[in-house]
């Protein structure tokens, strides 16, 4: 079950609730996330006490993001163990939640490993729930540690592909600590730049239809201090004309074999833009995010999300008469169906970088991919 639990104060910044934590009070060990529904308007956090509320908190989108995902998902299976509920059931119900972000997989995969060898070993579930919970914490600090190495070499690849600093980066999504262990994937690159005093302006696609750019993007601009301007998304092409992006920095939910990247719907159109504008277009992004398994882009199964997120506006946070909190504001005929893809596939071949924690791959090409997983797979594996 999930309730709403805590609250802050006005004065708090983003690094005093953490997207994600565990905590074991009296009545049992839970799982607490930064409600990412209710941003920017409340701070408000979620309680989870078994898998199917967390598997809720997954689909609704309270927690999201790649990295963040796959450690929620670890998570997820630690608190199915310790709770006494059936692992195997819940890392299903977990792994399929959403169904594009490879790392929620990778994440249960390897909470249940630790669990079953624990299991094998000592037959004692105690221990094999505690096996589950210390791989979802090295996973949550790996991911912290990935952060601060990827907005390294972003920062560094920036810096040699646009000499003299002033970066001006458009992005879009939200890829900041909300959505990870540490700082991020392609806003701890934006954030390194303005650390070093070398990022002029970020551009902060809207990101449509859930806006997660305007809500927790500028959330955490703001609260950075950057320099940042929202836009909606079909704005970014007269922001291309008007020579005003130096780079476009985005994260990835998914990486075929091939370089192809889902990342969330809109991303494509940018990736199509920066080549006709001849603007670096550069994928963030944690290596297990790389999926050896998924041939290419066309193999990548996209999950459609429903189409009331096109037809209504859903503002949880603003009273407005007639409409129920959390419940949302028509904006289309009754009855009209909407395309609604979570995400988008855009091709190696207008990727000029994919930057993670292990390695930049420039050109992009499968034999890059490969060799990187290859020399990364002693650190990435449970």
């Amino acid at each position: 079950m999930a309730d709403q639990h805590a609250q802050s104060g006005e004065d708090s910044r983003p690094t005093e609730i953490p997207a994600i934590r565990w905590e074991e009070p009296p009545e049992g060990p839970v799982l607490v996330l930064l409600d990412q529904t209710r941003l920017p308007a409340e701070e408000v956090e979620l309680v989870c006490t078994d898998a199917p509320a967390l598997v809720e908190a997954i689909r609704s989108l309270a927690v999201r993001g790649a990295p963040l995902l796959g450690i929620a998902g670890a998570y997820g299976v630690a608190l199915a163990a310790a709770r006494g509920f059936d692992v195997d059931d819940a890392a299903a119900a977990l792994a399929g939640a959403r169904p594009t972000a490879v790392n929620l997989s990778v994440g249960v995969r390897r909470a249940q490993a630790a669990y079953k060898a624990e299991s094998a070993r000592s037959g004692e579930g105690e221990r094999a729930a505690g096996a589950a919970l210390a791989a979802a914490r090295q996973l949550h600090q790996e991911d912290a540690e990935a952060s601060a190495r990827m907005a390294e070499r972003g920062l560094a690849l920036l810096d040699e592909l646009l000499p003299g600093g002033g970066h001006r980066i458009l992005t879009h999504c939200n890829t900041g600590a909300l959505v990870s262990g540490g700082e991020g994937t392609a806003f701890a690159v934006a954030l390194a730049a303005h650390r070093a005093g070398r990022l002029r302006r970020l551009w902060v696609d809207e990101t449509r239809p859930l806006l997660q750019g305007a809500r927790l993007t500028a959330y955490e601009a703001a609260r950075s201090g950057m320099a940042y301007t929202l836009l909606t998304d079909n704005a970014a092409g007269s922001l291309f004309a008007a020579g005003e992006v130096d780079a476009v920095l985005i994260g990835a939910d998914r990486i075929a074999a091939d370089g192809s990247v889902a990342n969330k719907v809109g991303s494509y159109p940018l990736a199509v833009l920066a080549r006709y504008h001849h603007v670096p277009f550069i994928v963030v992004a944690p290596v297990t995010t790389v999926d050896p398994d998924t041939r290419d882009g066309a193999s990548i199964e996209v999950e459609q999300r429903p189409g009331h997120e096109v037809t209504e506006i859903v503002a949880p946070q603003v009273p407005v008469v007639g409409v129920e909190a959390g419940g949302g504001i028509p904006v289309a005929p009754l009855g009209t169906q909407a395309y609604n893809p979570a995400f988008d596939v855009t091709p190696p071949e207008l990727v000029t970088a994919i930057v993670t924690e292990e390695g930049t791959v420039s050109p992009v090409t499968a034999e890059a991919l490969a060799e990187l997983c290859a020399r990364s797979r002693p650190v990435t594996a449970s």
